[in-house]
């Protein structure tokens, strides 16, 4: 044990000292290029703004190249980041019941069904579904949605009561958010259940996966949350489809290599993870935070201070850094993605509140810093071309191209490195579709994310300067269905983009008119924002690109082996849907 504690210490080091001094080079190169001549006071402003945009620019960079090295050099990555994995061998007695929590708020009844009838279904083919009970934990307060959940749970409790049970409860009063519905349930039911497995609406989990959380969590008495690695579902939405292949390259470098460093201070995502409820009870409970929201009252993120609440009690939070049948549904339109994370940026924009939180450790006071940093970014980067403009003093062109070159490198490296393993290994590269297939998805996927970075660095910038101001997203149902998006709604939505768009672009011709090529991309994203809205919806492309088999994931090469997975991965009919959701958003 204390060798693994000295390990972990080291690798830690190690990675703040690469972290640390790459920020500190890339801030010299910037001072080389902007001061030429005598500092003056908007270049050093451009100096201060460019070091916000550093934390997850470098951080991401190391973790893809740790991870990627890991990919390569390790005999058994996961298990060297993760020693839990190696203590379990599959075959180990189920003997503690297991809660199934199923959070729900206006969702769509169909979609929600078939996820839970297929993952009790295959609980129940497994023979170890007696030690598992599904709440189903509803927040809605729709008549019509009610109404539906209810059938649902008849339904489901009608075939599989017999094997396991079955409880539908719906809060009269849904304060808290997901966190007070997960609250109620530990204070109602929680002293029944060792553990939880917490789901979304639209989480689907293998048997398999499941039974391994529980394993793992009986032999590990000291992790109190265990998460898995999610990936994204098959999707006829082309926005989701490219989103959701862009995130598989990223995620798998990018979550072994942050493994090898956060140890016993993982991540928690909030959905897919397993917890241990007497300490999740005990000790995760939320602080309402002094004042109004939007910034103040009940924590809307409330996923990474349960972790770092669970790691101060003393309780290791961990992650399983392997694709092992953990998936969610990724947003079918750019509207319903830059919604959830607006909802994401105001949840961790309250985090500033909770920096002071006593007994906190020093790793995990720095992962709130870091979820704030996530969305300063983009204010910072769109504050860094503001003041660009505005500078008359001269800079160093050529090395100017250097870091333009470096940042965009550093930003890519997650993608990057799991593109490279995809195409060194031949069963992984076949299943993505063979290696033109995977170049092409990987270039469309680099054209969709820095025509996509503008669009949603101004959404997130203009969201955080109204937060001051009581601007908030609130807590409503999330659109999953790949249903298009209609023009008016787009032009509705990103009309002001496209205005400041044509302005920037306008600025930028009048005072870099040489340097097109650097920064058409930006103004580009947000010009065709409208357009780019409407296509990358259009469920016609979406079926465009999986006949052609673009941007394809592993699990739709492996569905001819694997029929179960049929109904899971086909999308459900418009009049399933339309009958379970008449009255499923707000």
């Amino acid at each position: 044990m204390k060798d693994a504690h000295t390990t972990l210490r080291r690798r830690r080091l190690a990675f703040a000292t690469l972290v640390i001094a790459s920020a500190l080079a890339l801030l010299g190169l910037m001072a080389a290029i902007l001061f030429v001549e005598t500092p003056d006071a908007v270049g050093i402003a451009m100096w201060l703004v460019f070091a916000l945009t550093l934390p997850w620019t470098t951080i991401g960079f190391w973790n893809a190249v740790i991870g990627f090295g890991l990919m390569h050099f390790a005999r058994d990555p996961a298990g060297l980041v993760a020693p839990h994995l190696r203590s379990i061998t599959g075959n180990e007695a189920i003997a503690s019941e297991t809660a199934l929590l199923v959070c729900i708020r206006h969702e769509d009844t169909a979609r929600l069904e078939r996820n839970l009838a297929w993952m009790l279904d295959g609980l129940v083919r497994t023979g170890e579904a007696r030690w598992f009970h599904l709440y189903m934990l509803s927040d809605s307060d729709q008549p019509e949605v009610i109404e539906g959940e209810q059938m649902v749970a008849a339904r489901l409790t009608a075939r599989f009561g017999n094997q396991l049970q079955v409880t539908y409860r719906r809060r009269e009063l849904s304060s808290g958010f997901k966190a007070g519905n997960i609250r109620d349930f530990c204070e109602r039911w929680g002293a029944r259940h060792p553990f939880a497995i917490v789901l979304d609406a639209d989480s689907v989990m293998t048997p398999a996966a499941m039974l391994r959380l529980v394993r793992i969590m009986q032999v590990e008495p000291r992790i109190g949350i265990l998460q898995t690695l999610v990936t994204g579902l098959p999707s006829s939405s082309p926005f989701a489809r490219i989103f959701q292949f862009g995130m598989r390259l990223g995620m798998r470098s990018y979550t072994l290599g942050a493994a090898s460093w956060q140890g016993d201070c993982g991540p928690y995502w909030g959905h897919n993870a397993i917890l241990r409820l007497a300490p999740f009870t005990a000790h995760c409970q939320l602080p309402v935070l002094p004042g109004k929201a939007p910034l103040g009252g009940h924590v809307l993120s409330h996923d990474q201070l349960e972790a770092v609440l669970m790691r101060r009690a003393g309780f290791e939070v961990r992650v399983l850094p392997d694709e092992d049948g953990s998936w969610e549904e990724n947003p079918p339109t750019l509207s319903e993605f830059i919604r959830r994370d607006l909802r994401w940026c105001q949840g961790n924009v309250q985090y500033l509140q909770l920096l002071n939180l006593p007994g906190l450790r020093p790793i995990s006071r720095a992962q709130l810093w870091l979820a704030i940093a996530m969305y300063t970014g983009a204010p910072a980067w769109l504050g860094l071309i503001a003041l660009g403009l505005l500078r008359q003093a001269p800079v160093n062109l050529a090395l100017f191209k250097v870091m333009l070159a470096i940042t965009v490198t550093m930003t890519f490296a997650p993608k990057l490195a799991t593109l490279a393993d995809v195409l060194l290994r031949p069963g992984l590269r076949r299943d993505h579709g063979g290696t033109v297939r995977v170049l092409v998805s990987a270039a469309l996927e680099a054209v969709f994310s820095m025509l996509m970075a503008p669009i949603s660095a101004v959404s997130v910038t203009l969201f955080m300067l109204g937060l001051p101001f009581g601007r908030e997203i609130g807590w409503t149902s999330q659109q999953r269905d790949a249903a298009g998006m209609a023009l008016s709604a787009a032009a509705r939505q990103f009309c002001l983009h496209t205005v400041l768009g044509i302005g920037l672009g306008v600025a930028f011709w009048h005072v870099f008119p040489t340097t097109v090529w650097w920064w058409a991309p930006f103004v580009a994203g947000l010009v065709g924002s409208i357009p780019f809205a409407v296509l990358s919806a259009d469920p016609r492309l979406g079926r465009v690109l999986a006949a052609s088999g673009l941007c394809r994931i592993p699990e739709e090469a492996r569905l001819p082996d694997k029929p179960e997975f049929t109904v899971l991965f086909t999308p459900l009919e418009p009049a399933a849907l339309a009958r379970s959701s008449s009255g499923a958003s707000e």
